[in-house]
């Protein structure tokens, strides 16, 4: 494989892995410790990350037992889970919070899987998008004969083909997981 095909497909490979980071902040009826990441909260003036300032558990499929490092900053984190509305509510105990995930309904799971679709969407654009670029470059470079051009686009469009194909598998499995009941 040439060194510009590899390189374009490790770019492809970051936008999959992008993706199924995407992926894992969605809901998909049981507890998901990852639904939490990215949530940011007040904590002495500034914003941090609540997977940062708590230890995450998941004591049963449908809980998740949130434990503030600091005592001081159980309301805190409880408030800024409010705040994310992802659709559940949190009970603030002494020096926790317990999250209680609710059973999606039909119309739910179908909007979820919606939301995945756009998103795997997105990778595939994302992709093309790194193709695109590819084949320009390769065209504006006067220094490469055209049968080799020729042959790294050929390359480029079979690694193309198999990261959307892995797209669409990633989606094809998030979907699964999200309409399982």
């Amino acid at each position: 494989m040439d060194a510009i095909v590899k390189e374009a497909s490790q770019k492809m490979d970051k936008s999959i892995e992008a993706l199924n980071h995407s992926f894992s902040k969605l809901r998909s009826g049981r507890a998901n410790p990852a639904i939490l990441s990215g949530i940011m909260c007040d904590y002495y003036g500034d914003k941090m990350d609540i997977v940062a300032l708590c230890a995450i558990s998941m004591p049963e499929p449908r809980q998740l037992l949130v434990k503030p490092y600091s005592r001081e900053d159980v309301k805190a984190v409880a408030a800024a889970i409010v705040a994310a509305n992802l659709g559940v509510n949190p009970q603030v105990e002494a020096d926790c919070i317990r999250i209680i995930v609710p059973a999606l309904t039909e119309d739910l799971r179908r909007d979820i899987a919606k939301e995945a679709k756009s998103l795997a969407e997105d990778g595939k654009v994302a992709i093309r998008n790194i193709r695109r670029d590819y084949m320009d470059f390769i065209k504006s470079d006067d220094t490469l004969s055209d049968d080799y051009k020729d042959r790294i686009k050929a390359e480029l469009e079979k690694e193309t083909s198999a990261h959307l194909a892995k797209v669409d598998s990633a989606l094809s499995d998030k979907t699964k997981e999200i309409m399982t009941i």
